[in-house]
């Protein structure tokens, strides 16, 4: 689509002026033999954010190669998982709609038993969407109410 005029330059906005539109389904991953960081997923970048997409996707083909991300912390950003649909093999008991906040500087990373699950797998079908913050967030009182309360637990090895 082509605009007459530079979309931004307006004098009210309706709400319904998207400049800017792309489908996580016409997004095609990097992928390659060891497991690649997660700028590969990045889609969209601000001063302020960054929206990552994980789509279905070939996994890491090196014959040594671990498929499930390593443990890491973002130092400089909150993450905000939305876990849209299919299978996400580093997470034990997450379904679709399910929603993860991992603060800045809180090490997270794949459950007890998804590293061992992902090696010699050959794809995954996930479809999920990461926001990386460059501000804290602030959790509001309905986000509290539907707290995973033990979400925190899920990495204790059962």
């Amino acid at each position: 689509m082509v605009y007459a005029s530079h979309p931004f330059d307006v004098v009210g906005y309706d709400g319904y002026n998207y400049p800017y539109a792309f489908s996580i389904h016409d997004f095609e991953p990097i992928t390659g033999r060891v497991h690649q960081p997660p700028p590969v997923h990045q889609t969209f970048e601000t001063d302020a954010f960054v929206v990552c997409s994980f789509v279905p996707r070939l996994y890491d083909y090196h014959p040594l190669a671990v498929p499930a991300p390593y443990n890491h912390s973002n130092i400089d950003s909150d993450e905000v998982l939305y876990y849209v649909d299919g299978d996400f093999m580093s997470r034990n008991d997450i379904a679709a709609g399910h929603i993860s906040l991992h603060p800045a500087g809180i090490p997270h990373g794949p459950h007890p038993g998804a590293m061992e699950r992902s090696i010699g797998k050959v794809k995954t079908d996930e479809l999920a969407v990461m926001v990386d913050t460059f501000k804290p967030l602030k959790v509001t009182e309905d986000a509290l109410e539907i707290a995973d309360e033990d979400y925190f637990k899920s990495w204790l090895d059962h």
